[in-house]
């Protein structure tokens, strides 16, 4: 058996179905190790709400590995190679992640540790089919989802079974003289962060528990159910497959073995636009910062920070608007369902440009993911490649009224409304005030009247579109 490796962690914190740690542990000793690297994880890929789960993975995985996971700050290839130097390391280890200065590092790290004769090896650990394996006919990436998953995912080699973690319990500490990274927001007393730990369990553990829970109550009614959000029938993983606390593997073929009909084919599909977002973020580098449309950098985008802070705000005036908004800040996440009618509003009905919403999800959402969350804005602001089309504009009063008919999800994160009867309660801006002050409802006072008028931004969206689309 080989002596020294090491282990490089980055977003896939867990022991099971880990290929690079299998791969460590053929070693006698690994150095498992974690590097917030300043010009990734501070600058460009960590929101604040997605650096609190960070910050609690890791020390979940440091528990699981007996305390033994070490915490750096700094450039990954220098601190990478002052390890391999003074501990004698013949092998690094790691998984992949897809952005593109990501890729371009790891293709660095790679060729420096082979020409220095230590070994490299990098493995797939986070999405199911790579996405340079899925084209189409043409030899091209694919830019529509169903003819991606359909013709590319399910007709291309079926995702693999899990790998059972080959236990090795020689994890080393480093005692070296190296710039550690200290948490911010782990124990920290009387911290806005401190809301989330009413809302989430994390770690490797808890992913399986949420799997597992899933799979027994909430699958039965999935492809119904995950459109209502007071209904217990998403199966909220999201922010466990971004830290990799669980393998998408390992959901697929649960999902695959337990869950039947409509229901098992849809949850596969969503996990398929996952793959999609990666899909179009290879082969699209720039989808986080750039309309993949590049005839939308002319759209007439109307720059009204003030209304754009009362949408962040929840203060439209729209009940399920806001209850969403103030769903995400209160917990950190919010329902698909009103994910898409939130970011309906903000880029139709607002005409504010997607990328003050890409920001503020990216910097509120746990699950915040440079795919997921960039490829999803455009697909609603009809500037990437499959998107929605202009004229789909959610009617956030007949939406509440159809999947939250008993306005449980409003009442929920609006307890200012919770006594208006559901036949006001989707639109109380309609109401006579003398009837609302009947129910403790002051529109203006503890409510907020609409920003807008929505059938009068309505015409004005579709305007906006039908002409711009004319001139080009």
């Amino acid at each position: 058996m080989r002596k020294n490796c090491l282990v490089w962690f980055r977003k896939d914190l867990r022991l099971h179905d880990n290929l690079a740690l299998n791969e460590a542990a053929k070693f006698e000793n690994i150095y498992p190790v974690f590097i917030m690297d300043d010009d990734i994880y501070e600058n460009k890929y960590l929101g604040k709400a997605s650096l609190w789960w960070l910050e609690s993975s890791l020390q979940a995985l440091n528990i699981r590995i007996n305390n033994k996971l070490n915490l750096f700050k700094g450039d990954s290839i220098d601190i990478i190679f002052r390890l391999c130097s003074k501990l004698d390391i013949q092998g690094v280890y790691w998984n992949r992640c897809y952005e593109a200065d990501r890729i371009k590092k790891d293709t660095t790290l790679k060729k420096k540790l082979l020409e220095n004769n230590v070994e490299a090896k990098s493995f797939n650990s986070s999405l199911l089919w790579e996405p340079w394996d899925i084209k189409n006919k043409s030899g091209n990436a694919y830019k529509v989802f169903t003819p991606f998953f359909k013709s590319g995912c399910l007709s291309a080699k079926s995702p693999r079974s899990p790998k059972k973690f080959i236990y090795n319990e020689n994890f080393q500490k480093v005692e070296l003289d190296l710039p550690r990274y200290k948490t911010k927001f782990i124990n920290k007393k009387n911290h806005w962060s401190n809301k989330f730990k009413m809302h989430w369990n994390v770690g490797e553990i808890s992913a399986k528990n949420s799997l597992k829970k899933f799979i027994n109550d909430g699958a039965k009614n999935y492809s119904l159910g995950r459109n209502f959000p007071a209904l217990p029938n998403v199966s909220r993983l999201s922010p466990h497959l971004h830290w990799g606390e669980i393998s998408p593997f390992e959901v697929w073929n649960e999902a695959k073995s337990n869950m039947t009909g409509d229901n098992k084919d849809v949850f596969l599909s969503e996990l398929g636009w996952r793959e999609f977002s990666y899909h179009l973020l290879y082969n699209f580098p720039n989808l986080q910062t750039k309309n993949l449309k590049t005839n939308f950098n002319d759209f007439p985008w109307i720059e009204d920070l003030a209304i754009i802070t009362k949408w962040k705000n929840g203060e439209t005036g729209y009940p399920i608007i806001d209850a969403g908004m103030r769903e995400l800040w209160e917990t950190g996440y919010m329902h698909n369902r009103v994910r898409m009618i939130t970011a309906s509003f903000l880029v139709k009905n607002l005409l504010a440009n997607w990328q003050h919403g890409q920001k503020w999800f990216w910097d509120c959402l746990l699950d915040a993911d440079a795919a997921s969350n960039s490829a999803s804005w455009q697909w609603v602001a009809g500037t990437g490649t499959d998107s929605t089309p202009f004229f789909r504009i959610f009617n956030p009063i007949s939406q509440s009224k159809k999947f939250d008919n008993d306005a449980d999800y409003i009442r929920k994160f609006l307890p200012e409304l919770q006594n208006l009867p559901n036949k006001y309660i989707f639109s109380p801006f309609d109401i006579d005030e003398s009837i609302l002050k009947q129910y403790g409802v002051i529109l203006g006072g503890n409510y907020p009247y609409p920003i807008v008028d929505y059938s009068i931004s309505r015409k004005r969206a579709l305007n906006t579109y039908t002409n711009f689309i004319n001139r080009n």
